[in-house]
């Protein structure tokens, strides 16, 4: 922002000085007049004088000084805005804790809060493509669902899969979902946001709120009306009391005041459009920009730019007796900043001023990735930029040939774009083989395993399927008892195995397992 801008090495600005002494010391030089002032009467000496040089405003002298003055601009390094590490996301990672309480069933908002809440992340996913994000679940206990993720098409299936009966633990308590939520960006290297879906916060969890230092941002999307309605259990059926009276949920909009009154949690309600969606996107990368910008981030130095004004300025003055010649220079100007001038400069001056991994950061900030996948000769962001290009071939053939844990996790990442979790798995021990600690390489090596898992599974059902395998031996029962209960056993076994292929655990199946086992303190 330009609020923001300063000087990195303010020192260099004491050259402009020398320019302005070196313009009164020439100037005081070529001055006859001062010269002769000694010698001649003064109101003879102006009669004397012929000042050749006074229709020449513009002197070699002032393109000197211009020069000095651009060269300490640049080496003082202006700036206005930071830049991030190479491998440090863009946009904020995102944690999403959504509620699945009982009263999350209640339909005083179309089809029901938590259909709503789940029509909320789908709208999040598309507003923030490429971005990370998790899905955690909590009631009375709070379960991770995913861990952070690009797939967006994953998170949708398994935020369509959750329901309020897969919860072991009923009730509601915030403050675990609060812990389980920060656990899940603790080993960023960037600040996110933890965002909560939920129909109400209860009181004792202000106090979780309130102590709360972290670095993350917290959002808070009540979801309901203020009027209330029933808690749907199944079709046609709804929760009641124990006097068998309807049970309302109203959604207590005067607690979610007081709770951003009291902390600095950012709430919200729902609305029937994506206005809300838009503010929570636009709310996440804006604290993500301001979080960053407190932590260690350096200051993106432009001064480089000013080389271009000032390789120009030194080709008019190589030869002694030099004058400026403004058509040339106007002609230059033309070729820089015509239609065609940024493209030309891209693949000529360019090429004269900067190397080629300068070339490719300048491609790769205008969004060029293809382009700046050709310019640049470091491996590491020659990778990122076909990356985001989507040309994941070209990008693992870069990755190979870092020998990082960098490398061979970014590898792993490539490799599950193009659909080979298996050799993805490879590629994500290795890189936790030289960082063992790396949670995301952790996480991304737990999902690739489970995909080539799936996928052996899937090749092993469809070799038993196959219907032109032929028989290893053929063998006839001539007695027709003996060759009955062949028939039935056979037909029996048959049945079992198609029984058996036909049963299919559903993530919702699945989900519920999984919360089961960690609420009886199973593994994580």
């Amino acid at each position: 922002m330009t609020g923001d801008f300063h000087f990195l090495r303010p020192w260099w600005l004491f050259a402009i000085l020398t320019a302005a002494l070196l313009v009164w010391a020439v100037a005081r030089q070529t001055d006859v007049k001062a010269r002769w002032r000694d010698s001649i009467a003064p109101h003879l000496l102006d009669h004397l004088l012929i000042d050749r040089s006074a229709g020449r405003r513009l002197r070699p002298v002032h393109l000197v000084a211009a020069w000095i003055v651009l060269a300490a601009l640049a080496a003082a390094g202006p700036t206005w805005e930071r830049e991030q590490p190479p491998f440090v996301a863009d946009t904020a990672p995102l944690v999403i804790a959504i509620d699945l309480s009982q009263t999350m069933d209640a339909i005083d908002v179309s089809p029901s809060r938590l259909e709503r809440a789940k029509l909320k992340v789908h709208d999040i996913l598309e507003q923030r493509k490429g971005a990370r994000t998790a899905i955690f679940a909590y009631a009375g206990s709070a379960h991770m669902v995913l861990p952070l993720t690009e797939d967006a098409a994953l998170v949708n299936t398994y935020v369509a899969a959750l329901a309020t009966n897969i919860m072991p633990t009923p009730g509601k308590d915030t403050t675990k979902a609060l812990a389980a939520a920060e656990a899940g960006l603790e080993r960023e290297q960037s600040p996110g946001t933890i965002l909560f879906l939920t129909d109400g916060v209860e009181q004792p969890a202000f106090a979780a709120f309130k102590d709360y230092h972290g670095r993350n941002d917290i959002i808070v999307l009540g979801i309901g009306t203020s009027g209330g309605g029933p808690v749907k259990v199944a079709e046609g059926t709804y929760l009641t009391d124990s006097a068998g009276r309807r049970v309302s949920s109203k959604l207590d909009i005067e607690a979610l005041k007081a709770l951003q009154a009291e902390t600095s949690v950012q709430v919200a309600t729902a609305t029937l459009d994506d206005g809300d969606v838009s503010w929570i996107v636009r709310h996440i990368q804006t604290a993500f920009e301001q979080r960053s910008a407190e932590g260690n981030t350096r200051w993106r130095d432009v001064g480089w730019w000013l080389t271009i004004p000032i390789a120009l300025l030194g080709a008019f003055s190589f030869r002694k007796g030099l004058r400026v010649r403004w058509a040339g220079a106007l002609f230059l100007l033309f070729v820089f900043t015509g239609p065609d001038g940024a493209q030309a400069a891209d693949r000529d001056f360019l090429s004269l001023w900067l190397t080629p991994d300068q070339q490719g950061r300048l491609f790769f900030e205008r969004g060029q990735y293809e382009q700046a996948a050709t310019k640049f000769g470091d491996p590491a962001w020659q990778g990122i930029a076909f990356y985001r290009a989507r040309k994941f071939s070209e990008a693992l053939d870069a990755f190979a040939r870092l020998d990082t844990a960098e490398g061979d996790y970014n590898q792993g990442n490539a490799l599950m774009q193009l659909n080979r979790p298996g050799d993805a798995v490879q590629a994500y021990q290795q890189a936790l083989a030289k960082k063992p600690d790396w949670q995301n390489a952790k996480n991304n090596l737990a999902l690739a395993q489970s995909l080539a898992a799936a996928e052996k599974q899937k090749d092993e059902d469809q070799e038993e399927q196959d219907p032109n395998e032929k028989p290893d031996q053929v063998q006839f029962d001539d007695k027709g008892k003996k060759g009955k209960e062949g028939l039935v056993e056979a037909a029996t076994a048959q049945t079992a195995e198609m029984w058996m292929r036909n049963i299919q655990v559903t993530p919702t199946d699945l989900l519920r397992r999984k919360f089961a086992v960690e609420a009886q303190g199973g593994p994580q």
